[in-house]
């Protein structure tokens, strides 16, 4: 438990966005804790706890997507929950077409925008996490950002790409 406290709200940051409008954030975050708990032993670098509940979150939302699709009262759920935190449906809006427009990227590119833009990490600690170069990771983000700026001016009609990733953002703190 002291291990993880150090990066409780990282990475429930992350996995709010990772779960966001396809599965329960919560649930998401119960199942990895537990899966760590029970393997702790096998983890080889104790003080790498994030970065194995970050690799774990993103398998654990993958193989959940797989079995199950789409559900709409994950978002209704979510929906309820932003709008109890006093969350505008203007922004919950914009903050869904950016959610809709990320699931268009390519995964590496995605996984890097959420963890960068949305969870706040830093490009080495991205850079570790996916056993990758800082080199690569900000090809990555540059990339993603500019295919997501191409669709979202394909499908919004002008909502930039910064304004919705800080919305995003805030949204999940």
């Amino acid at each position: 438990m002291l291990a993880y406290r150090a990066c409780h709200e990282r990475f429930t940051r992350y996995c709010s966005a990772l779960a966001y409008g396809k599965m329960d954030t919560e649930d998401l975050v119960q199942d990895v804790l537990l899966s760590a708990w029970v393997h702790y032993e096998r983890i080889r670098e104790k003080g790498e706890l994030l970065h194995y509940l970050i690799r774990a979150a993103r398998n654990r939302s993958i193989s959940l997507w797989r079995k199950r699709k789409f559900k709409t009262e994950c978002l209704e759920k979510q929906h309820e929950n932003f709008l109890a935190k006093g969350t505008s449906p203007e922004v919950l809006l914009d903050v869904q077409l950016l959610y809709r427009m990320l699931d268009k990227l390519p995964e590496k590119q995605r996984n890097a925008l959420i963890l960068f833009e949305i969870s706040g990490f830093s490009m080495k600690e991205i850079a570790d996490m996916q056993n990758s170069t800082e080199g690569a990771v900000k090809t990555k983000i540059s990339r993603g950002r500019k295919k997501l700026a191409r669709l979202l001016d394909d499908s919004s009609g002008g909502s930039s790409v910064g304004f919705l990733l800080r919305s995003a953002q805030t949204l999940f703190l």
